[in-house]
């Protein structure tokens, strides 16, 4: 008898240990982790991540942000680095978009925000009402007015939506959740354009592409552009709670003294975890060595499944990968668990990949050998 609410599915195993990018559950049964908690320890159980967690809880673990807090201000700047940009931590993914949505409504004095379909922004009432999904809405009442849905990639939708009213566009450059669709390069090109041009502030949710997943410190670079709001969090303190929005110093008015706050936001823990993931993604070297094995790992999926009539496309950006499938998710993710190596899913016919970006090659080769074994035993 749990408990708990039932609001989650969950699988018959607990996790109570990890090692690099290994999770051992509560038997001793060891994984090959290709999810990382949802695209959160992006960089495995890594020890320069717990030393620094060690080092800060031998110290002190919260304080309020009545005071300063040097480790916030470093970790703005590596967030930062070249960019105009100032931040704002919080806990979560969600926390940081009601963030954006709160900054962009203020500064411009508009209140129109035009999303995409098939996004997923989070469960707040703020960020839900900019998910263009009708099931995560279902049975909470009405939700957060003045949000319009365009078509992903249909740059046309978008100025069907624009009005004199609109404050900003948010979006994903990869939607994550219903089945890992990255942008096109000109739609987003032709996006900002049109957003500069109208005076609309562009909000690029980095929340699962940020942090290194796509092989970049932010997936924006892929594209050329430099959004006026971003939002991160999952991997940005390798599993500890935290959240950030990053927006043009323009924007500062808007958020000036008592216009918006949380508790735990900057939390000493989660900035000296912060801290030392930023430390390792900047260092020379390690981004380049993720992209290249992110294309590795989906170069040898498509080898290895090419001829598996239930793959129908593999595509991603980096370390964020989906496999477009006519298989039984469920069986696919369970079998995948039985052989010890953990997967996702996403929308309803997706096996949807988010490794640590610390995977050797042989790790890779691991996890493709038990894709490839599982998928040709639906075939």
């Amino acid at each position: 008898m749990t408990a708990l609410f039932s609001n989650y599915k969950r699988a018959d195993i607990e996790f109570v240990q990890a090692q690099g990018n290994n999770l051992i559950d509560s038997q001793g049964k060891r994984y090959l982790d290709f999810s990382t908690g949802i695209g959160v320890t992006n960089l495995g159980f890594h020890p320069q991540v717990q030393a620094a967690l060690e080092k800060q809880v031998n110290a002190i673990w919260h304080t309020p942000n009545l005071y300063q807090n040097s480790l916030q201000e470093a970790v703005a700047q590596k967030l930062i680095g070249d960019y105009d940009y100032l931040a704002f931590f919080c806990n979560s993914g969600a926390e940081a978009n009601e963030a954006a949505i709160k900054i962009a409504r203020k500064a411009s004095g508009k209140q129109e925000i035009i999303a995409f379909k098939n996004s997923f922004h989070g469960r707040t009432f703020g960020s839900m009402s900019a998910t263009g999904q009708d099931k995560i809405k279902e049975g909470f009442g009405d939700a957060v007015p003045h949000f319009h849905y365009a078509e992903f990639n249909n740059l046309a939708s978008v100025k069907k939506l624009v009005s004199d009213q609109t404050a900003a566009v948010m979006l994903e450059l990869v939607q994550g959740e219903s089945g890992v669709l990255p942008a096109d390069e000109d739609f987003i090109t032709d996006l900002a354009a049109l957003c500069h041009k109208a005076g609309i502030f562009l909000i690029v949710d980095e929340v699962q592409t940020g942090m290194g997943r796509t092989g970049k410190l932010y997936a924006f670079e892929h594209y050329g552009i430099v959004p006026d709001i971003v939002t991160l969090a999952k991997g940005l303190a390798n599993g500890l709670p935290a959240g950030a929005m990053l927006g043009k110093s323009a924007l500062a008015p808007a958020f000036s003294y008592g216009s918006h706050g949380s508790t735990f936001g900057g939390n000493k823990l989660a900035m000296a975890a912060s801290s030392a993931v930023l430390d390792m993604m900047t260092s020379s070297g390690f981004l380049d060595q993720a992209w290249e094995n992110g294309n590795y790992l989906q170069d040898q999926l498509k080898k290895a499944l090419a001829d598996n009539p239930k793959v129908t496309q593999i595509r991603g950006l980096g370390y964020m990968i989906g496999i477009e499938t006519t298989a039984d998710l469920g069986q696919l993710v369970k079998a995948a668990r039985d052989r010890g190596l953990i997967v996702l899913t996403a929308g309803t016919n997706v096996i949807r990949l988010l490794p640590p970006l610390t995977l050797s090659k042989a790790e890779i080769d691991q996890g493709v050998t038990i894709l490839a074994d599982i998928f040709t035993e639906q075939g």
